[in-house]
């Protein structure tokens, strides 16, 4: 009720549309799903040249979708997938533990993003042979430090 009595006072306001836009923010939830993709697609490519995980954080906050992180946690497990060296293994592993730790990535949004890759990991698989060792080996090493769930661990399927 609180909420609702706030928001109707800043809605009577003059510029009462700007003011919402400081109190509440504004961005995120009107970019299309396809927008937000590629913009989380190019922050991970970035992420991988660069090396700042700091940066990469910051990007990921600027766009202002918290609700759609999980594709985030999607695409960097299926770079990591798809990649043939350990330098993306590490640099994703570790920006994971660094988003994971700064709570910027909730445990919600970590879960999602996992059981995203655990339902199309036989699709991946035709297109990348090893993607299941692969895989069990990532959640292996995302569970020693503590990014992810025993449970979410245990989920993982393999061959």
């Amino acid at each position: 009720r609180a909420a609702l009595d706030r928001a109707t006072v800043l809605l009577s306001m003059t510029k009462g549309g700007k003011r919402i836009d400081n109190v509440w923010g504004s961005g995120g939830g009107q970019q299309s799903v396809n927008h937000l993709v590629k913009e989380i697609d190019m922050l991970l490519k970035e992420y991988l040249l660069s090396g700042d995980v700091l940066e990469a954080e910051r990007c990921l906050q600027e766009l202002e979708v918290p609700h759609f992180h999980h594709e985030l946690v999607y695409e960097a497990v299926v770079m990591v997938l798809e990649s043939t060296g350990e330098k993306t293994f590490k640099m994703i592993l570790d920006l994971l533990k660094s988003l994971w730790r700064s709570s910027v990535i909730t445990m919600d949004q970590m879960k999602r993003g996992y059981e995203r890759v655990y339902c199309e990991i036989p699709d991946i698989n035709l297109d990348v042979p090893h993607s299941y060792s692969v895989l069990e080996r990532f959640v292996e090493e995302c569970f020693q430090a503590g990014i992810i769930s025993k449970p979410l661990r245990d989920l993982c399927p393999s061959r």
